[in-house]
């Protein structure tokens, strides 16, 4: 896959085959976020939502050190400053909730550190694989911070209060097969086979229908909204379009005809 540079180089994307990767790039720091990154990671995102050769995103890290561990502060004084700091949140905050907005799948493929606003930014993904040795944390809480509250709820809808508590209050790591255990990540393999293993998956969700699996997508997030916010008359109505759409029509053809379906998003 040819991949474009982004972001003075921090970020690398591309598109092949219906799947779009997008890698942060700076290892040296260990993928750390800079305000640069979080906003093309929204710009990109948006782009690619609008893109029909786009059907499921992989986010990575260059390197082995790291998916991302967290924001780079390096040079940001202005932390200390009050004004500056808002500023900065403003600035980022689109980009932190942009792979949550997104309407497509995608699988976080986490090697080395998840730490901060890593694991933040991996949590929002449908998918996460890790290898054996990645370890996830939230430091904040040795930093003199507390997580803010879109953090503190997507670790309790990942892994249930208790290990939220954990943490979120201990700020201990907590590697691989024990995320996997409590469900913080889906599978943990070992690091030659993450690759092929995402790659697999990724495979897999392009070849299906797109509309149906954006509905579904849709569906699941829906119905963990408290009952008062469920939009069920519009999922219903997607659910419903689906079997309106040329895609249902090339299914049920594929299956009579004992072939590979070959979906068009239509």
């Amino acid at each position: 896959m040819e991949l474009s540079r982004y972001a003075e180089g921090r970020i690398l994307a591309g598109v092949d085959r219906f799947v779009g990767q997008i890698i942060f790039n700076q290892p040296e720091r260990r993928n750390a976020m800079t305000v640069p990154m979080w906003q093309m990671l929204d710009r990109l995102l948006a782009a690619w939502a609008a893109d029909e050769r786009v059907r499921v995103v992989v986010l990575s890290g260059a390197g082995k050190s790291a998916f991302v561990s967290g924001s780079d502060a390096s040079g940001e004084q202005g932390r200390r400053d009050p004004e500056a700091r808002r500023q900065a949140e403003l600035d980022t905050r689109a980009g932190r909730l942009a792979v949550g907005r997104f309407t497509k799948p995608v699988i976080a493929s986490i090697r080395g550190q998840c730490l901060g606003s890593g694991l933040m930014l991996a949590l929002q993904a449908d998918f996460r694989i890790a290898e054996m040795g990645a370890s996830f944390g939230m430091p904040s809480a040795r930093l003199g911070a507390a997580a803010d509250v879109q953090s503190m709820a997507a670790l309790i809808e990942a892994v249930g209060p208790g290990w939220a508590r954990w943490l979120l209050l201990s700020a201990e790591r907590m590697e691989a097969m024990e995320a996997a255990r409590i469900g913080l990540v889906q599978r943990c393999v070992s690091e030659p086979e993450l690759d092929d293993v995402v790659m697999r998956l990724a495979g897999r969700l392009a070849e299906n229908a797109p509309l149906a699996v954006r509905v579904m997508k849709r569906g699941v997030a829906a119905l963990l909204e408290p009952e008062g916010r469920r939009d069920l008359v519009g999922l219903q109505a997607a659910i419903d379009a689906c079997l309106d759409s040329a895609d249902y029509a090339e299914g049920r053809a594929a299956f009579r005809e004992r072939r590979s379906p070959v979906f068009s998003g239509r």
